[in-house]
């Protein structure tokens, strides 16, 4: 493998922004379900000016004098009680049918045990169980539940008592069963299948936005906490100066930062997927990790386990509003990158160095704990995707390194899940920063694994400050956007394609309006508090003041926008939402955020409108049909890879990029001797009656865990690339 991706470029931090509603277009929008039209919520009754009573006019015969007779009261007439009982029909209908659809219906996936199974073919199961006596088919007598939904117009009452009004013109339904808060029946928009519907990989798209800085905190997209505490450069320097206020304050974050409004408003923007990052300490962090040059033993700092019941709640959220989920594991344990989204930054010690090994072997770890939570029946058909590791650095590690650590942990997942559509998650495996074409035929026969690419223009070491607000090269109607919506369509759109017939699921896990590194602490930030400054030029002031842009700029940036949704098909805006900035406390990484372009006209209110974009530019996109051969998707042949395909992939891998072969046998390891530690299911209210699982979805699965060998004078984890190897006692005794 190789060949350098020049257009997709490490991020140095992350944003977020939100959707409104938009405008059906054409074919591209269905009816909602027969009693979830507009403005009408399932738990609403009809009032006494009904829509459907016939009007009380008069009759006429042509004349009075030509009607002999008196005229009878109406409800003498025989029509006027057709009528009236055809209208009561119809309104039991439009109320019935609904019910039965988005909460009966689907619970009858389930077994007549109330537990959940896979649908035959679907790789989707149902809800847990049926809690209404007309559905849950266990005879338990159990009293009927009281299912809330709604579409658009409806109002939302949170957790909090608090309301809003759920904004959803393209014929998305919330559904919220207290009795049974796994139920999947939710849709985001009419092209999006229920959750608990069958998602087809090549026919349907996953049009979303990452939930970047929530609980991964990224300077540039979480500015105030950064500017309020000075000489903090990531989550790292962070924890250890906000010292016992980190709990509080992470906590206020998390509670305020994403709420249910912006998820709300994420379906009703025409989007369907979230990308969630999370970091490995939503599980554990370990008070002891080796010592430094000082001889001071190394605490890793960061707040452990608090964020995944926050976690829990956003996935709780989504499945209320119909979006699936790719979670994305976005960090690792002496960091995989160097960036600041890792944890700390600085030197890469995953995989590489003395104390590279010792770091996989413990990220397996985490990735074993989450596969075990998101592979249970109340969360697979939220969870459709699970990204292992972000961004690796392969020009750094090396290829052969990462390949060989991404077999072992494929195996382990499916090991775990099975094989075949609906047993456990898509896997996404980032592509390192190389292009497409080399990951052609990597695995192939394996089950159900996707390549995910960050493409920016942002990092691609140019200026990038040609103006979007003149005429878009190709654009034949004068639209705006300059260079940029056409270098995108013929950066991307071919290679997404290609590598979607020789490789298979392909999606940018990453992109944004950023075709320049311009934004406060786009490039990080300074131990002084100071932005890091722009790496490839001045003359950023223009493009961090997004109230100062014209109407020219927003509509070029919107055609860049809809030109780079179209070549990238299926695509994660990276970010939903950027926090202000305590100066100015305005968004001052404006390119960035979604929910700013949306309220702010350079981010489209309807997605369908970048379908054809590219074409009209006159780019080559190498167009692909939809159709994935069967194992991708896992169909026949799932899981069945070649020997031949992996015999150079051996795990542990014979050498690192700077341990050389002879040395491998002598570098510390831990040894799977410890605790495993699971994660908790959620708790609900006494009025739920259903399992929440365990967190452990295979039974069978009851290796220890990694551990610290009792004696080893470990190095620094997190900075070990210059330290010696120890002479002995850090080597478990069965290798």
């Amino acid at each position: 493998m190789s060949g350098y991706n020049m257009y997709e470029q490490p991020r140095e931090s992350l944003i977020d922004s939100t959707v409104s509603g938009g405008t059906p277009r054409g074919s591209d929008y269905l009816a909602p379900p027969i009693g979830l039209q507009p403005d009408r919520s399932l738990t609403s009754t009809p009032g006494d000016s009904s829509p459907f009573l016939p009007p009380q006019n008069k009759e006429t015969y042509g004349n009075d004098s030509e009607d002999p007779s008196p005229a009878r009261p109406l409800y003498k007439r025989p029509w006027f009680w057709v009528v009236i009982f055809g209208a009561v029909a119809v309104v039991v209908l439009a109320v019935v049918l609904p019910v039965y659809f988005v909460a009966v219906k689907p619970n009858q996936h389930n077994s007549t045990s109330g537990s959940a199974a896979s649908s035959s073919g679907s790789g989707n199961s149902g809800s847990t169980t049926g809690n209404s006596t007309s559905g849950n088919g266990n005879g338990s007598g159990k009293p009927q539940s009281v299912i809330t939904t709604g579409g658009d117009g409806s109002t939302v009452t949170k957790d909090d008592g608090t309301t809003f009004t759920y904004k959803n013109s393209f014929g998305g339904y919330w559904v919220y069963d207290p009795a049974d808060p796994f139920n999947n029946g939710a849709r985001p928009n009419s092209w999006t299948p229920a959750l608990n519907e069958t998602w087809t990989w090549g026919k349907d798209h996953m049009w979303g936005v990452n939930l970047g800085g929530l609980f991964v905190l990224e300077p540039f997209i979480v500015p105030s906490l950064y500017e309020q505490n000075v000489g903090a450069v990531d989550e790292w320097t962070l924890s250890q100066l906000l010292g016992d206020k980190l709990q509080q304050t992470l906590e206020d974050h998390y509670n305020t930062f994403f709420t249910e409004e912006d998820m709300a408003q994420i379906a009703g923007a025409g989007l369907n997927w979230v990308r969630l990052p999370i970091p490995f300490w939503a599980i554990n962090k370990w008070d002891n990790v080796g010592v430094d040059t000082t001889g001071a033993t190394v605490v890793e700092p960061f707040l452990a386990r608090t964020c995944w019941n926050y976690i829990l709640r956003v996935l709780g959220w989504a499945r209320k509003y119909g979006i699936r989920v790719n979670l994305d594991l976005h960090t690792m344990p002496g960091s995989q990158n160097g960036y600041n989204h890792s944890g700390k930054l600085g030197a890469i010690n995953w995989l590489k160095g003395v104390m590279g090994l010792a770091n996989a072997e413990r990220s397996l770890d985490y990735i074993r704990i989450i596969t075990e939570f998101i592979s249970q029946p109340e969360y697979r058909d939220v969870v459709q995707m699970f990204g292992m590791v972000n961004e690796p650095v392969l020009n750094q590690i090396g290829e052969d390194q990462v390949q060989s650590f991404y077999f072992h942990a494929y195996e382990m997942v499916r090991g775990i899940t099975g094989t075949g559509a609906g047993n456990g998650p898509m896997i996404s495996l980032h592509n390192g920063f190389l292009e497409l074409a080399a990951w052609a035929g990597f695995l192939s026969g394996s089950d159900r694994v996707a390549i995910d690419t960050h493409p920016y223009f942002a990092f691609n070491s140019q200026p990038n400050r040609d103006p979007v607000n003149i005429t878009a090269d190709g654009d034949t109607t004068g639209g705006f956007g300059g260079k940029w919506p056409l270098q995108a369509c013929n950066s991307w759109g071919a290679s997404m394609n290609n590598s979607r017939s020789a490789f298979g699921v392909t999606l940018a896990g990453e992109f944004s309006n950023g075709m320049n590194d311009c934004g406060l602490f786009i490039d990080g930030i300074t131990s002084t508090g100071a932005a890091g400054g722009t790496n490839y030029g001045a003359g950023c002031d223009y493009w961090e003041d997004w109230q100062s842009w014209s109407d020219e700029t927003k509509q070029g940036l919107l055609n860049f926008a809809l030109a780079s949704m179209d070549a990238l098909g299926d695509w994660f805006f990276w970010t939903w939402k950027i926090g202000n900035s305590t100066t100015t406390n305005t968004v001052r990484a404006p390119l960035w955020s979604y929910q700013l372009g949306l309220e702010q006209g350079w981010m489209p209110k309807d997605p369908h409108t970048a379908l054809g974009k590219c074409e009209s530019l006159g780019a080559n996109m190498a167009a692909f049909d939809g159709d994935y051969q069967s194992w991708m998707t896992g169909g026949a042949s799932a899981g069945t890879i070649a020997a031949s395909a992996t015999q150079s992939l051996q795990w542990p891998p014979a050498s690192l990029t700077d341990i050389p072969a002879a040395s491998m046998a002598s570098i510390p390891q831990y040894t799977p001797t410890g605790t495993i530690s699971t994660l908790p299911p959620p708790s609900f209210s006494a009025s739920a009656t259903v399992s929440v699982g365990n967190g452990w979805f295979d039974a069978s699965d009851t290796t220890p865990a990694f551990t610290p060998i009792a004696g080893c004078a470990y190095p620094d984890a997190w900075d070990a690339n210059d330290a010696q190897i120890p002479v002995s006692g850090c080597v478990p005794a069965s290798r």
